[in-house]
């Protein structure tokens, strides 16, 4: 067997984006009310402003989940080749990248909205791969 099994590209794909999230998860959760209190700053003119630590808990559950499905689909491209897990961890990651675009833009951050087209291009090119 490869080091990076039979897909090497899209587990490289699958690391990456697992990293991401699992630093934003820890950083979310050691620091709950440094970041509560940053986004509320960063959204005082939304419509989002007095519902971010409900909306933080949920990028926080969704981009957890992500990560879970991702690891888990890591190691089955590596043992037996299934893609469905990975794929679907991929799925629920670029949801994660909508609802950040959708705050982002509610905010009328734009470069930071902008920024996000990066993680966006590569999870969606991922799917593809898993799914050819």
């Amino acid at each position: 067997m490869n080091f990076l099994s039979n897909y090497p590209a899209e587990i490289l794909i699958l690391l990456f984006l697992s990293i991401t999230y699992l630093i934003s998860a820890y950083e979310k959760i050691t620091d709950w009310k440094g970041n509560v209190a940053f986004i509320k700053n960063h959204f005082k003119n939304s419509p989002l402003k007095n519902s971010v630590p409900f909306l933080l808990s949920i990028i926080l559950i969704v981009e957890s989940i992500a990560v879970f499905f991702m690891l888990i689909g890591i190691y089955q491209l590596y043992t037996s080749e299934a893609k469905e897990i990975a794929s679907f961890g991929l799925e629920l990651s670029a949801v994660t990248l909508l609802f950040l675009l959708i705050g982002q833009r509610l905010a009328k951050d734009y470069p930071g909205a902008m920024s996000l087209t990066v993680y966006f291009t590569l999870n969606v090119f991922g799917i593809y791969l898993l799914n050819n």
